[in-house]
């Protein structure tokens, strides 16, 4: 067994591979370089879990990073569970496979109640009084008080939000470099997002990307020396391309229009309520999953969306069936975006009544995708009130951090949609060209390209005989 390790940096693509990338560029030069056909949605989660189970979303059942769960009438976004993609993952067909086989899962998502040997992943604690604290959760437990010691801990704060910065990819790079000093996984996965999050605030073509690019490939550059210096294959892999955005179509404000988005009073903000609303949007970047609730509105609902400006497609049960998405978590109804338009969560018409986490970070109470987190309010003295909240926060009083506008024009990069553009579309890149079976794959194939090179010492030694 050749102990693998994938890098997975997210955003990347071949055409971002040049003079501000030189040591991926000079890794890339040294192997190979794939293209990857694109998954639809193009969101992590789906992604993610595509390369894992070499399944499609119709089979694993992550339809998307968050959908409705109909059971309780929920929409979710973000949840952490593995139980929740419902095929094998790599590990398990590999354990099967190699004996003495062990994995580490560093920052991938669905990275909770895993059958991984080791895991790393972002989980804040949330004390009674409000406070969020930056926090990771592993597996085994132990790990997290070892690598918060030696490292510091989580940055939670430049993971996500409008503080988004290189560190967070650092800490996971350096924890990577102390599982494998310590425990030498067979497999370890490792998530790297920093370029991601500059391509949604700048866009693909603005010269702000310049620095994420360099950033990221010196940390990507660095960790790909030190495992390979300890004889581990490395793959680097990415998600999906990131395209200009220009265009925010806000789904639910259409619906209600038309009489079908129900809501009730909050303090003075208005709360969606899915459960009693004919149809809604589950936004999700360039897609989103539409449930209808008043099935004898299926034909309106579809009708007007396809006529709403920036749908390119809204998919039924044939056309789900097609783009491999029928599965009961997905909505009644898929639409796909435009070219350069993507999707709100946005159902209020009056800014003053959007609920209060709008204006917040808070990835699992909104009902859907808010990319604007990555932005303090250009329209408020954004800068003043997280000062003022930082402080109470230091005095331990309550505090709101509600520094997120709701102007999604900000916004300036997005995904979600198959684009069918390789060279701004998701790549793989590996050292061990002869591992690769042509120079495109399918996202179904990348678990077995990722099998066959845990396997590449069987493969020298049988080959050695002939």
């Amino acid at each position: 067994m050749r102990r693998t390790a994938v890098l997975n940096v997210v955003g990347l693509t071949p055409d971002l591979i040049g003079e501000h990338t030189p040591r991926l560029r000079a890794f890339a030069s040294r192997g190979k370089l794939a293209t990857v056909g694109e998954v639809l949605p193009a969101v992590t989660c789906s992604v993610q879990a595509t390369y894992l189970t070499g399944k499609w979303p119709a089979e694993h059942g992550a339809v998307g990073n968050g959908w409705l769960f109909r059971d309780e009438m929920e929409v979710k976004f973000w949840r952490q569970s593995n139980h929740l993609v419902g095929a094998p993952k790599i590990w398990d067909l590999a354990r099967a496979e190699f004996e003495g086989f062990t994995c580490a899962n560093v920052c991938w998502w669905y990275n909770m109640n895993s059958t991984v040997d080791l895991a790393v992943t972002p989980r804040p604690m949330y004390p009674a009084d409000g406070r969020k604290l930056p926090d990771c959760y592993t597996q085994p437990m132990e790990l997290r008080d070892e690598l918060q010691e030696k490292l510091g801990t989580f940055p939670l704060f430049s993971y996500w939000g409008p503080n988004a910065n290189i560190s967070s990819s650092r800490w996971i790079a350096d924890a990577t470099r102390l599982i494998e000093e310590q425990h030498a996984p067979s497999l370890q996965l490792v998530y790297l997002p920093h370029l991601d999050y500059g391509l949604q605030q700048h866009g693909p073509d603005s010269p702000e990307i310049a620095r994420a690019l360099r950033e990221i490939d010196e940390v990507a550059g660095t960790l790909i020396e030190d495992l390979e210096a300890r004889g581990v294959t490395v793959v680097v892999l990415s998600e999906y391309g990131i395209e200009r955005a220009w265009r925010p179509v806000h789904l639910n404000r259409v619906l209600r229009e038309a009489g079908l988005i129900r809501y009730r009073m909050e303090v003075g903000r208005e709360m969606i309520d899915v459960a009693t609303s004919g149809a809604f949007a589950v936004a999700d970047h360039q897609v989103a999953h539409v449930y209808v609730n008043d099935r004898s509105r299926l034909e309106e609902v579809r009708d007007l969306l396809a006529r709403t400006p920036g749908v390119a497609e809204v998919l039924g049960e044939e056309g789900k069936r097609e783009r491999h998405l029928d599965h009961e978590r997905s909505g009644d109804l898929v639409v796909v975006a435009e070219p350069g338009a993507w999707f709100t969560y946005y159902w209020w018409t009056d800014d003053g009544k959007a609920p209060d986490y709008a204006r917040t970070v808070d990835i699992h109470r909104k009902p859907g995708y808010d990319p604007a987190e990555l932005f303090m309010d250009p329209h408020s003295p954004a800068k003043l009130k997280a000062a003022r909240a930082l402080l109470k926060k230091t005095l331990g009083m309550r505090y709101l951090m509600d520094v997120i506008g709701l102007d999604a024009t900000v916004v300036r990069g997005t995904h979600g949609r198959v684009t069918g553009n390789r060279a701004r579309g998701p790549l793989l890149i590996t050292s061990r060209p002869d591992l690769l079976p042509g120079d495109h794959l399918q996202p179904t194939e990348v678990m077995d390209v990722l099998l066959a090179h845990l396997r590449a010492d069987v493969r020298e030694r049988e080959l050695a005989r002939v």
